[in-house]
């Protein structure tokens, strides 16, 4: 079904739809899904251009809807990372930190906080509890940090790829002792309210979805408990909406600076370690789950607790993204990730994203207009032009297989810094003659002219 947009945000504008075709289709693999997975409910909601456009349900335990919770596991772990950015960005951290800078009584020497994101510390996936963390109630940080050892450590840091929900409930302890407040409280004041996420909550909050487990003989259900996890709430504590799901899909795809820069969500969403590496079809970032589908590169999490399994997926290029719930276990975790990438991919190949429109710019200052037109390096032509919108020189490789365009941006007269493509981070310098006229560029030694016979 079609569904208004999340509260608060702005009427869809023209064509902000999906197209029936796509409409039907994603309806179809719904009810496919929750007939063959078994599911009591299971629900899908496509979000683009930070809206929610559609919602897709099947199963009637309960009857799915919007504003029904479910239980969001491991996708708690991105509102976890956020919050740790948060403070980096603010100067109260480094991501090089070593863990024991911020727990002096944890048993390892090396393990750093970025490790610990990106699951390539090689700790552990599970503390040491009586029983199952998920299914069990939560000690406290102290009782915690009480049942680490050394033997905890698997591997070398970056020796290999190691999921582990421990390192994030160390990460929300780190975070409680580095600012003195609680982790649920972090996430709340710092994250849920200014999103206006009023239905993502620590525990659940009416009307929500109970868990079950499908037995595999007759297909009765066994209600899951509803555990409060304490010091392991981090990794996977969190309740939520579809459509408050769909706030946080827009986030991570279009951050509001208020909460969070754009450019530190763009470096959470690069690789801190490759998951299959036979294949590359996904990895971690600093938080985010990534998953290559093809040419495509998604950015979220899975998740999963006893009861729940549930899905965040966006392609972040062209702000759409999938989010998804069902209750119960035995729709396995990839199962329900194998549904929503498909459909999200589905939804981009029905209906790509256009270029945005052209609109005329402001002229330049003089100083750098000089500097724009054509280049040459190594016989191969250049086009250096001005982009008034965010004032940055922008170079293109002309040609019939041009490259990705680079982006500079200034620091001072005459000295660029690169800020995308395949210049990114380097210097473009402008040599000028006696006159001030620009005669080369110089971007990290090579040297572009105006005279494609001079090689600098």
């Amino acid at each position: 079904m079609s569904v208004p947009h999340p509260p608060g945000s702005t009427a869809p504008a023209p064509g902000s739809t999906l197209p029936p075709g796509s409409t039907v289709r994603i309806d179809a693999a719904v009810a496919e899904a929750q007939s063959r997975g078994r599911a009591p409910s299971i629900t899908v909601g496509i979000v683009r251009g930070g809206r929610l456009l559609h919602v897709a349900s099947a199963g009637a335990h309960p009857a799915p809807h919007p504003d029904l919770q479910y239980r969001i596991g491991s996708i708690t772990k991105t509102l976890t990372a956020t919050l740790v950015l948060q403070l980096r960005d603010a100067g109260r951290l480094d991501l090089d930190d070593p863990l024991r800078r911020h727990l002096p009584d944890v048993p390892f020497d090396r393990i750093t906080l970025r490790q610990l994101l990106g699951h390539a510390a090689g700790l552990q996936r599970e503390p040491d509890t009586d029983g199952w963390w998920e299914r069990t109630t939560g000690t406290d940080i102290a009782g915690l940090l009480a049942t680490l050892h050394p033997g905890k450590i698997a591997f070398a840091a970056h020796r290999t790829y190691h999921y582990s929900n421990l390192a994030y409930g160390l990460l929300g302890a780190a975070l409680t002792r580095i600012t003195g407040t609680g982790w649920a409280k972090l996430v709340a004041t710092r994250i849920l309210e200014p999103l206006g996420m009023t239905r993502t909550t620590y525990h659940p909050a009416a009307p929500y979805a109970p868990g079950y487990v499908v037995h595999p003989w007759h297909g009765t259900l066994r209600e899951e408990p509803r555990t409060d996890t304490g010091a392991m709430a981090p990794a996977g504590q969190l309740w939520s909406t579809i459509a408050d799901l769909s706030r946080w899909a827009a986030f991570v795809a279009d951050p509001d600076p208020a909460v969070l820069c754009p450019d530190t969500m763009a470096q959470m969403c690069l690789p801190v370690a490759i998951d299959d590496p036979d294949r590359w079809t996904g990895g971690h970032g600093l938080g985010p789950e990534l998953y290559r589908v093809g040419d495509r590169v998604f950015s979220g999490h899975g998740g999963s607790m006893p009861g729940y399994v549930a899905l965040l997926a966006v392609h972040r290029r062209t702000g759409t993204g999938v989010v998804a719930f069902a209750n119960s276990y035995g729709l396995a975790n990839g199962t329900i990730r194998q549904l929503g990438l498909r459909i999200l991919s589905d939804v981009l190949d029905a209906e790509p994203a256009g270029p945005p429109p052209w609109r005329p710019g402001a002229a330049p200052p003089p100083e750098i207009a000089a500097v724009c037109g054509r280049w040459w390096w190594m016989g191969r032509e250049f086009n250096l032009a001005w982009d008034a919108d965010v004032a940055q020189l922008v170079l293109t490789q002309t040609g019939p297989t041009p490259a990705a365009p680079s982006r500079f941006a200034a620091e001072s007269p005459d000295r660029w810094r690169g800020r995308s493509g395949a210049q990114h981070g380097e210097i473009l310098a402008v040599r000028r003659d006696r006159t001030g006229t620009p005669t080369a560029l110089d971007i990290a030694t090579f040297v572009f002219t105006r005279d494609p016979d001079d090689l600098g």
